[in-house]
């Protein structure tokens, strides 16, 4: 098969194109023949040879890559025969293997792809969707509402967006350039500002002293450093302050920042790992947040943005992400 293989952590360039042995599927296991396989930030920061939030280094030579759908063409002994020739899509945890023609995971992490989803959509919901729904477990949303959301044209920014509109929040987005902004546009947001622009705080002022709001009541807040400095000066108090990523790089407050922000009744915080997993609850919960992800988007009540590459452009497909050159969910297709 062909898959993207990574000899020696480093820059986009070390990503590989090239031939290697097909993987065999062990006991419980199937193998998918891809269709479609995730690029997440994570992945860049592994390539780089940086540990990041994963549990280790993968050993080199590795095949990048934790999401993937596709159709399953082989299983291993004890593993369910219904299974062969479904089409699925599985996260494959911090097991790598994505990137390629075929990938081999556990019966027990797949899901059919439901019926209205193509492959590429269906892999954008089995990571970042249940990622964005496992955060939309802390915020309030509501007509009351007004959700401000940074990085709003990202795989997990453009959901955030459409959920909280369906809300009947008011939805103030920010994004890099015109077409992130009108892609957060159409996914509902009442205001999609580019924060690129240095008067982006004052124009969010003005949209909400029109309404007559003292403040965003929510801020989703993946991006951190002065963008997220910039944003909490423009919540009401009592406010949440949801953090799931640092895009830009940490944000360090003063104390007398910090003060004021207890004062004001602002609540940060951090939404993802065992918080999230606590509030999804059940013995599973990242597989009951991967099953609504992809319910919500059989429905239409959801639709994630993907931006596609073909699998021999990884390296560019990683260059564009980490560069802020992509919309939605990252996509390789084989």
């Amino acid at each position: 098969m062909y898959a993207i293989r990574l000899h020696a952590f480093g820059p986009a360039e070390n990503l590989r194109h090239e031939q290697t042995a097909d993987p065999v599927p062990g006991p419980g296991q199937v193998r998918i023949a891809v269709a479609a396989a995730g690029v997440h930030l994570l992945d860049t920061v592994l390539r780089g040879g940086e540990q990041g939030p994963a549990p280790a280094l993968p050993e080199l030579p590795t095949i990048p890559g934790r999401e993937v759908a596709g159709t399953v063409d082989a299983l291993g002994p004890g593993t369910d025969p219904a299974w062969l020739g479904r089409p699925v899509v599985a996260h494959l945890g911090f097991a790598p293997g994505g990137y390629a023609e075929l990938a081999v995971t556990d019966a027990d992490r797949l899901h059919e792809i439901p019926a209205g989803l193509d492959p590429a959509e269906a892999v954008a919901m089995i990571g970042t969707g249940r990622t964005a729904l496992g955060i939309l477990q802390f915020a309030e949303l509501g007509p009351d509402a007004v959700a401000l959301v940074p990085a709003a044209a990202g795989g997990i920014g453009t959901l955030l967006v459409q959920y909280a509109a369906r809300t009947g929040a008011t939805v103030i987005a920010l994004a890099g350039g015109p077409a992130k902004t009108d892609l957060a546009r159409a996914g509902g947001a009442d205001l999609a500002l580019d924060y690129r622009q240095p008067d982006w705080p004052e124009r969010v002022r003005a949209h909400l002293d029109a309404l007559g709001r003292p403040g965003a009541t929510v801020l989703f807040d993946s991006v951190g450093a002065e963008p997220a400095r910039a944003a909490l000066g423009l919540l009401a108090p009592g406010a949440d302050h949801l953090v799931f990523g640092w895009s830009a790089g940490p944000l360090d407050l003063t104390d007398a920042e910090r003060a004021d922000l207890t004062a004001r009744g602002i609540t940060t915080r951090n939404v993802l790992g065992p918080a999230m997993l606590r509030r999804a609850g059940g013995d599973h919960p990242l597989r009951l947040l991967e099953t609504r992800a992809l319910a919500e988007a059989a429905a239409g009540r959801l639709r994630p943005a993907v931006q596609r590459y073909p699998l021999a452009r990884a390296a560019d497909a990683h260059r564009d992400l980490v560069g802020r050159a992509t919309t939605g969910k990252v996509v390789l297709e084989p």
